[in-house]
C-alpha cells in the first residue's frame, strides 16, 4: 500500500535520523549504520522482500547488506515467515528446553561434522566470549592469539589494537579495557603464520587458543593464503592451544560446511551466528565433546543465558538451514552468482585501469580502492576511504544499498538473480569512473 507523503516527510529517514541523534548515541544501535564513514545521514528501512529493501522516503534498493550476512534466502522468505509465525502462536519465550533447540543442534551437527556437541547463545559476540572462556578453562592459560582486522564482536579480548612487532603485547584499542586484559591478547597480522609461530615461540606453555575469521570479513573480505589455517591447526595441536574457527559471517554461507568445509581444516571450536538465526539474533558454539562437555552443568566452566535457544530465533534459523538442505544445487548457483560479479567489477576494473582490488569468497565481497593486493590489515587500512565514500553514494543514488565502509563485507542471497546482478555492475561502472577520477 502507498504511503501517503505527507507521512514520508514526517517520518522519512533524514527525519527519523535527527530524532535518532537525539535518543541513541550516533542516533544508531551499531556504529557503521551511522553513515559516518561515508558522509550524509543513514537510510531507514521499512521493509525487505527478496533482495531488495525499501527506506522510509520509499526508495528502493537491491540489498547487498542482507542484515551483515544472515539472509543467505533473501528477506521475509515464504518458510522462514511461515516458521515465525507457526511458533508465535505456540509462545514467543520459556526459559526451559524445547523440541526446537534439539532439531537445531542435530541440524548444525549434520552441516558441521567437526562439532560434536554445541550451546546456543544469543549472538556470535557471546558465542566468541563463551568459546574463548572454555579454551581458558580447559588449557589453564591466559594467553589467546587473535589476527590484526579480525572482529570477533565488543568482548573486552578482542578491542585490543596491536603494536608492530608479531608478539606486542596489545593495548586497549576501546575505553573500558583494561590493561590487564589487552596484555593476554596477542595480535600478529591475518595470513602471517611465520608470525604466529614466533609468538608461540615467545609464548611457550602460555597460549590457550589462537581465534581466527578463516575468512575475514571485518576488514573487507581477505581470503586465507594457501596453507595458513592448515598451518595454524599444525601450530596450535603442538602447542596444545584451542583453535577458534569464528565462523559467525562464515558459517553455511561460503560453503554448506562453512569455511572449515572449503578450506578442508578442522578447528577445535567453532562459533556461529547469522543464518543459523534466519534474521533473529541468535549464536552459538560447538566442537569437540570432550571440550564441550566441560561446559556447565556437565563440567566447571560456567555460561547461561535468559533467552539462549529462544524458540522464535531457533524456529527460524531451522528453516533457512532446511530449506538450504533441501536443495542440492543451493551453493552452486550461489558461486556462480558470485562469479558473475566478479567476472563484471573486474572487467569495469581491467578496462578503465582503476587502482581497486576486487576480493571474493563465495557470496562475500569487498571493492577495496587500492592499487595492492588486500592480504592484511595494514594493506586494507592503507585503501583510499575519500574514493570509496565517493563510490558508495553513487551506487546508493542508483539504487544499490552496500555496507556503509571501506572495512565491511557485502553480501549475495539466493534471493539475487542475474538480473540483479547485472544491475549492480552497470551501477559500478559509472560510479567507479567517477570515485576515482
Amino acid at each position: 500500500m502507498p504511503v501517503p507523503n505527507e507521512q514520508i516527510v514526517a517520518n522519512g529517514s533524514e527525519a527519523l535520523f535527527a530524532r535518532a541523534v537525539e535518543l541513541m548515541p550516533g542516533g544508531v544501535n551499531s556504529p557503521v549504520r551511522a553513515f559516518r564513514a561515508v558522509g550524509g545521514h543513514p537510510r531507514f528501512v521499512e521493509r525487505g522482500r527478496g533482495a531488495r529493501v525499501w527506506d522510509a522516503d520509499g526508495r528502493e534498493y537491491i540489498d547487498c547488506i542482507g542484515s551483515w550476512g544472515p539472509l543467505i534466502l533473501g528477506h521475509a522468505h515464504p518458510a522462514t515467515v511461515a516458521a515465525i509465525k507457526a511458533q508465535a502462536e505456540f509462545g514467543t519465550a520459556f526459559g526451559a528446553p524445547t523440541r526446537l533447540e534439539v532439531e537445531m543442534a542435530e541440524a548444525i551437527i549434520a552441516f558441521m561434522p567437526s562439532i560434536e556437541m554445541l550451546r546456543m547463545v544469543n549472538s556470535g559476540t557471546e558465542a566468541t566470549m563463551a568459546a574463548l572462556r572454555l579454551a581458558r578453562g580447559v588449557t589453564g592459560r591466559a594467553r589467546v592469539i587473535k589476527f590484526e582486522g579480525c572482529y570477533h564482536g565488543h568482548g573486552d579480548s578482542f578491542l585490543v589494537k596491536a603494536g608492530s612487532g608479531a608478539a606486542t603485547f596489545g593495548t586497549p584499542d576501546s575505553p573500558g579495557v583494561t590493561e590487564a586484559t589487552a596484555r593476554d591478547t596477542l595480535t600478529v597480522p591475518f595470513n602471517d603464520l611465520d608470525a604466529v609461530r614466533r609468538t608461540f615461540e615467545q609464548q611457550t606453555g602460555a597460549v590457550a587458543a589462537v581465534i581466527v575469521e578463516p575468512v575475514v570479513g571485518n576488514m573487507g573480505v581477505v581470503a586465507p593464503h594457501a596453507g595458513f589455517l592448515g598451518g595454524l591447526r599444525e601450530l596450535c595441536t603442538r602447542a596444545g592451544a584451542v583453535l577458534i574457527f569464528d565462523e559467525v559471517m562464515t558459517g553455511f554461507r561460503v560453503a554448506r560446511g562453512g569455511a572449515q568445509e572449503r578450506f578442508g581444516v578442522t578447528p577445535d571450536l567453532t562459533t556461529l551466528g547469522k543464518i543459523i538465526g534466519g534474521g533473529l539474533p541468535v549464536g552459538a558454539y560447538g566442537g569437540r565433546r570432550s571440550l564441550m562437555e566441560r561446559v556447565s552443568p556437565s563440567g566447571p566452566i560456567y555460561q547461561a543465558g535468559t533467552m539462549s535457544g529462544n524458540p522464535l530465533a531457533i524456529a527460524a534459523g531451522l528453516s533457512a538451514l532446511r530449506t538450504i538442505d533441501s536443495d542440492p544445487q543451493f551453493y552452486t548457483r550461489l558461486e556462480a552468482l558470485g562469479q558473475m560479479l566478479e567476472d563484471g567489477l573486474t572487467e569495469i576494473i581491467t578496462r578503465r585501469k582503476l587502482p581497486c582490488q576486487l576480493a571474493r569468497v563465495a557470496t562475500m565481497w569487498t571493492l577495496f580502492f587500492t592499487a595492492e593486493r588486500v592480504d592484511s590489515w595494514a594493506q586494507a587500512s592503507a585503501a583510499d576511504t575519500a574514493r570509496f565514500a565517493r563510490y558508495f553514494q553513487r551506487m546508493l543514488d542508483a539504487g544499490v544499498l552496500l555496507a556503509p565502509s571501506q572495512f565491511e563485507a557485502n553480501f549475495l542471497s539466493a534471493a539475487h538473480t542475474p538480473a540483479d546482478i547485472a544491475a549492480i555492475v552497470l551501477a559500478a561502472d559509472s560510479a567507479l569512473e567517477a570515485a576515482c577520477a
